[in-house]
Parts: C-alpha cells; sequence; structure tokens
C-alpha cells in the first residue's frame, strides 16, 4: 500500500473515529455511570479522552510510514 492510500485510509479512519468514540463514550456514561457525582465524571470522561489518544496515534504512524 503506499503512503498516499495509507493517508486516505487513515484520514477516514480517524474522521469515523471523532465521530463514533464520543458517541460511544457518552452512550456508556449515560447508560451506567449517570450516578456518579461530578469529580467521577470529570475523572471517567479525562481518562475515556485520553485512551483516543493511543489508536490515533497509532494509525498516524501507520499513516507516516514510508513506501
Amino acid at each position: 500500500m503506499t503512503q498516499r492510500t495509507r493517508k486516505l485510509v487513515g484520514t477516514l479512519g480517524i474522521i469515523v473515529s471523532l465521530i463514533v468514540y464520543p458517541l460511544a463514550v457518552m452512550e456508556l456514561y449515560a447508560t451506567t455511570m449517570m450516578g456518579l457525582p461530578w469529580w467521577g465524571a470529570i475523572g471517567v470522561l479525562a481518562v475515556a479522552g485520553l485512551l483516543w489518544f493511543y489508536p490515533a496515534s497509532w494509525l498516524v504512524r501507520w499513516m507516516a510510514k514510508p513506501d
């Protein structure tokens, strides 16, 4: 796969994940963790936000790999 194709696929993957991941976290929070105090909600959402970084960084590294 050429770098140009990887960048196209990776860009589409990042766009899809930017839509799907927050919706999934929101649904998980709304269905299972709604009774948490405010500091618990901030902690859960902060961890969820940080967890998104690892697959996104892997995808960006894969996209930048030379031919």
